[in-house]
């Protein structure tokens, strides 16, 4: 399954084939190897994920471990998802309690001017703060900084 079609991409579509003919297994081809596409793809159904450029042996066996009912990634893949899984307590470690502080406010839906507002600090301090974090987290926005911080524990979820 390509990931990215136009009209219902390959996530839906994976999530669509799963719900209706659950036997069957699917295994994602892409020239994507992010760590979140990943998880993506997975949580979707997908009992493999290939790189575009895999050659026939590697889609040969992420076929038949399908067929046994196996995950298999790729390995440039299952080594970004190794680091993705380090990375977050490294960083976690690595933020300052006012960046922690500034982590659960921004779980919480807060805006820069809300952050400010709520630690009597400037608004332009804030949004260094939330960039820093987002920096440390390795994280491109505000919801994934949300969406770490809820399972990390650091706030309760929805």
């Amino acid at each position: 399954m390509d990931l990215v079609m136009p009209g219902l991409d390959g996530l839906a579509a994976t999530k669509a084939i799963k719900q209706r003919y659950p036997g069957v297994e699917v295994v994602a081809l892409t020239s994507f190897s992010e760590a979140e596409r990943v998880h993506l793809a997975l949580a979707a159904g997908a009992a493999g994920y290939l790189l575009k450029d895999a050659d026939a042996d590697e889609v040969s066996a992420a076929v038949r471990a399908a067929v046994r009912g196996e995950v298999h990634l790729d390995s440039a893949v299952a080594r970004t998802l190794t680091q993705s899984l380090a990375a977050p307590r490294r960083a976690a470690a690595a933020l300052t309690p006012r960046e922690r502080e500034i982590l659960v406010l921004v779980a919480q839906g807060k805006s820069n001017r809300d952050i400010a507002g709520a630690l009597v600090i400037s608004e332009r301090t804030a949004r260094t703060h939330v960039s820093s974090v987002l920096a440390k987290l390795g994280l491109a926005s505000r919801t994934q900084a949300a969406l770490w911080a809820i399972r990390e524990g650091l706030v309760p979820g929805p």
